[in-house]
């Protein structure tokens, strides 16, 4: 099995000193950078826009992986095709028309991800995952960093895992919330990709030291 891909996420940054931060990341053994846009109306919180997302991108020398927690995202598509986004995940739950939001995505160059609210139904990709590159499994509920890992997740792993196997897919399984040295390899064995981690890594004494941790116990 290949490493699994880490993915600080900058919304546990500290935001009066992001350049600190990013330069951090750059220079640790993570893979990319997960930055999580919310709208205050799909999700109860409001975290930062294309201005900020400008500013990380010039600094950010990693994977951009941009998770669009919010409503009518296809209306965004091109722009954060333009700010130098690499991964644009979407939510199933906000997406009426998820296969032409999937191809919109693609025909801007990026990869194109879905991400999965923790009640939504893994059966619901069935249709389209061959035509999604990552699939993200909330293992909180959108909106607020720092929350407790609900454990129904595991399941949800292994049975994403089965369908994209099923189908000869080769979606990536991302995790995104209350990951922590606790169930990040727990997590890799299930069948996870990408693990994103926030305040895990960011409210550590040693974020760098912290990224090394996960990647040493996902090293299947």
């Amino acid at each position: 099995m290949a490493n699994t891909i880490i993915a600080p996420s900058l919304l546990a940054a500290d935001f009066a000193n992001l350049q600190r931060d990013i330069e951090m990341i750059n220079n640790s053994d993570a893979d990319w950078f997960h930055i999580d846009v919310m709208d205050g109306v799909f999700v109860p919180n409001i975290s930062f826009g294309m201005p900020v997302i400008k500013a990380i991108a010039k600094h950010a020398k990693k994977t951009l992986d941009v998770h669009l927690m919010i409503v009518e995202p296809d209306r965004y598509i091109k722009a954060f095709a333009d700010l130098g986004c690499d991964i644009l995940t979407v939510h199933y739950e906000a997406c009426t028309h998820l296969h032409r939001s999937l191809q919109a995505i693609k025909a801007e160059g990026m990869q194109a991800g879905v991400a999965l609210n923790p009640h939504t139904n893994i059966s619901l990709l069935e249709d389209t995952i061959q035509d999604i590159d990552m699939v993200c499994l909330m293992s909180v509920n959108p909106g607020f960093g720092g929350q407790s890992f609900i454990e129904n997740t595991y399941d949800k792993v292994k049975q994403l895992r089965k369908l994209i196997d099923s189908k000869g897919a080769a979606t990536k399984i991302e995790i995104d919330g209350g990951v922590t040295d606790k169930n990040a390899r727990q997590l890799a064995e299930a069948g996870a990709d990408v693990l994103v981690a926030g305040s895990h890594v960011f409210k550590a004494s040693s974020p760098s030291e912290t990224i090394v941790r996960l990647k040493e116990l996902t090293a299947l």
